[in-house]
């Protein structure tokens, strides 16, 4: 019987309390990076072969869109309110063993 051993670690990447303005500038910024991150990726995946798959590009990034939607209008509501915004991500890291 062969025990799997599952290696992972996480990084408390974002984790505080914010004005409005300040979350709004770090959650659009961290967005738009994963943004621009998929669409390197499509672009790549299209260099010498035009007709590439790129749906799950075009899927993360539509996603990725929705999401800034939800981030605008939470702001808009802190600010309208005059509330601070607390704000706490943490990515976690794990080895694929599936490849």
């Amino acid at each position: 019987m062969s025990v799997k051993t599952e290696t992972q670690t996480e990084v408390q990447l974002v984790r505080g309390t914010f004005t409005p303005s300040e979350a709004y500038d770090l959650m659009l910024g961290l967005i738009d990076e994963k943004i621009n991150f998929h669409k390197l990726q499509r672009l790549r995946w299209c260099e010498g072969y035009f007709k590439a798959d790129t749906s799950y590009a075009d899927t993360r990034i539509a996603e990725l869109e929705e999401e800034k939607q939800k981030v605008r209008q939470y702001i808009r509501e802190a600010r309208e309110s005059g509330q601070l915004v607390r704000i706490s991500g943490r990515v976690e890291l794990t080895l694929d063993t599936e490849n």
